[in-house]
């Protein structure tokens, strides 16, 4: 195999509100704990299961910590995309621990709220930063960053002759 892929999917609900720290450097960093579940019938009973799986989300990215911090609360379903990462510390009782965490890094990921303004808990009040307009769905990520898109379709203009 030439190369690897790590890149995570995940559309789920925050179980709790996002907690918010700064390294040293002042770099905003903000944790998420994401729930994601699926649902099926029993064969045997008959009756419906529920399995829910949780999430560590850190995100790096100082534009989506922001709008973590400022949009997203407990219970808001969000759509998001990272890199896998497990890292290793020492815990209180000098036993060494592994933690593996979907993490959005500086200059990757991307975050996507899925709440209409009115379905989402808390004050999404844009802070005089954007038209004021909720559409829905916002996405942030690094697609706001690419600004050498070109509206023109790869291969120029379509002839009506076919080579084949």
């Amino acid at each position: 195999m030439a190369g690897s892929v790590n890149k995570v999917l995940l559309v789920g609900n925050l179980g709790r509100d996002p907690e918010v720290r700064y390294a040293q450097s002042g770099a905003k960093i903000v944790n998420l704990s994401i729930a994601t579940s699926e649902n099926w019938k029993d064969r045997e009973t008959g009756e419906r299961r529920e399995k829910t799986e949780w999430h560590r989300v850190v995100i790096f990215n100082d534009r989506l910590a922001d709008v973590a911090e400022q949009y997203l609360r407990k219970g808001s379903k969000v759509y998001l995309e990272g890199n896998l990462q497990t890292r290793k510390w020492t815990g209180n009782d000098g036993i060494e621990k592994y933690t593996t965490e979907v993490i959005l890094q500086r200059y990757r990921g991307e975050l996507t709220m899925l709440d209409s303004r009115s379905g989402a808990s808390g004050n999404l009040d844009d802070g005089g930063q954007g038209s004021g307009d909720w559409e829905g769905s916002n996405q942030f990520g690094q697609d706001e960053f690419n600004t050498n898109k070109s509206s023109t379709p790869v291969g120029g203009d379509l002839d009506d002759e076919i080579p084949f």
